[in-house]
């Protein structure tokens, strides 16, 4: 039998309490929890380069522990040179398991590494209880090894989860041990 994510652990034992008594749910499918994370990163520059493309697909693979997928444009852009149907980005959306050992790695390892960190903001929330973070180099993940990198990129994580407002999410998240802005 596998074993149960350290956070998923967190999450069950103490959270989830904290949270049904703190906005005093009276169910426990009301309390908020974490659906589902999805990494993804744009590269404009893979229209001349394919060879960008692989590089930041396989990195996203690396760092997520599952097989990223190319995504396409939605439509033609001639100012950018894109075509509909090109093939300019990547993403992977995480669940279960693996989207929990990902979300403690971002949280327990990644962040702490970016230079000058001083928290994640906390107004990035969509209205919904679903939060973006924008990460600016990937080479904070300490899987990726700065060597063998094509060329620094950023990556966009979102977090989107069960809660109704951003304030439920945001209480989620920081019992989590998301590093918010003082």
């Amino acid at each position: 039998m596998a074993s149960v994510p350290r956070l998923k652990m967190k999450y069950q034992d103490s959270v989830a309490g904290e949270l049904k008594e703190q906005f005093s749910y009276k169910s426990v499918m009301q309390i908020p929890r974490v659906e589902k994370v999805v990494v993804s990163a744009g590269v404009g520059e893979a229209i001349q380069n394919k060879k960008l493309l692989d590089s930041i697909t396989s990195e996203i693979s690396l760092i997520t522990g599952q097989k990223a997928m190319k995504t396409k444009a939605r439509k033609s852009v001639a100012a950018f040179k894109v075509r509909q149907g090109q093939e300019i980005g990547a993403k992977v959306t995480l669940r279960g398991t693996i989207m929990w050992e990902f979300l403690d790695r971002l949280i327990n390892v990644a962040l702490p590494r970016v230079k000058d960190f001083r928290g994640v903001n906390n107004k990035a929330f969509d209205g919904h209880g679903n939060y973006s973070l924008g990460i600016t180099e990937q080479i904070i993940f300490p899987e990726i090894d700065y060597d063998k990198i094509e060329k620094v990129s950023g990556l966009n994580v979102a977090v989107i989860t069960t809660a109704k407002t951003d304030q439920e999410a945001k209480e989620l998240l920081a019992k989590l041990g998301m590093p918010f802005k003082k």
